[in-house]
């Protein structure tokens, strides 16, 4: 599957699906999408990179193992439900917060760093098992 014209072109293929990814994860909280799909979409051009290249020039791209995203994702997730307990609140209801930045206000909110959470547990977990799988197959 390694072809000359493949291995040309997954590079810029990979390039534009993580940049649709963070689309469709930005743009999943009103619309279809959010970190789940995005994560997919992320964890699939890490698997064609990796078919294309190989597993260990897509390890390190990724610069971390990706188990550890996947716990760092979990952690942001399970922490952005914490905030309401410091409002008296039940966990995991909906804090929302404006910051202004550069004149322009940017609305935060807890359910976005639960989305980029999920988002970055798909890509951990997918990416990991598509880079195993790659590996155990060019064994």
């Amino acid at each position: 599957m390694r072809t000359v014209i493949f291995r040309a072109f997954a590079p810029f293929i990979t390039a534009l699906m993580v940049l649709f990814s963070f689309f469709v994860l930005l743009r999943g909280h009103n619309e279809p999408g959010g970190g789940f799909i995005g994560g997919l979409i992320a964890a699939s051009a890490l698997a064609i990179y990796g078919i294309s290249a190989g597993v260990a020039p897509a390890r390190r791209a990724l610069k971390v193992h990706p188990m550890s995203i996947a716990g760092f994702g979990l952690l942001l997730a399970a922490v952005s439900g914490l905030l309401s307990l410091f409002k008296a609140q039940a966990y995991m209801t909906s804090q929302w917060a404006a910051v202004h930045v550069f004149g322009v206000q940017v609305d935060l909110s807890t359910p976005m760093f639960f989305d980029i959470g999920v988002y970055l547990v798909v890509v951990g977990a997918i990416g990991s098992i598509a880079l195993a799988l790659e590996e155990r197959e060019s064994d």
